[in-house]
């Protein structure tokens, strides 16, 4: 599932309510807030993932330090992390997100062993693509 159709990523930003954004950044700069920011713009619930966040009001929501203090179902996992971080976050979001529909790795970021793991557990993954450019380019 790597190699998401143009109708296949459509249909999946069409279906997804809400994207946990690990990495996020309180810093407007950074890729993760404003595409974070663009996908509240948008109409989609994010939850800000980042320990050194944890508490804090980061795009007007709460920050959460882990996967595990997400409260409700999470639709997709956006990440911002470097591609040696993957497999252990998605290990993780595949044991405490029990609706997620989608692990999204943000433009540069590839995991082989990540996209095995979601295939096993009929996951869907994206790769080295950002969900603001493919909303904007398919939906917007």
């Amino acid at each position: 599932m790597a190699d998401l159709s143009d109708d296949d990523l459509r249909d999946l930003l069409a279906r997804a309510r809400r994207f946990a954004c690990v990495g996020a950044s309180a810093n407007p700069a950074r890729p993760s807030h404003y595409v974070s920011r663009y996908l509240i713009a948008q109409g989609y619930d994010v939850v800000p993932v980042n320990p050194g966040l944890a508490g804090q009001v980061v795009f007007g929501r709460q920050a959460v330090g882990s996967l595990s203090e997400i409260k409700g179902p999470v639709d997709v996992l956006d990440v911002f992390r470097r591609s040696e971080a993957v497999s252990d976050l998605v290990r993780d979001a595949l044991a405490t997100l029990p609706a997620l529909q989608c692990v999204w790795l943000q433009l540069g970021v590839f995991s082989d062993e990540a996209v095995e793991m979601c295939r096993e557990a009929g996951v869907g993954f994206v790769q080295d693509r950002c969900p603001k450019i493919e909303h904007a380019r398919l939906i917007a």
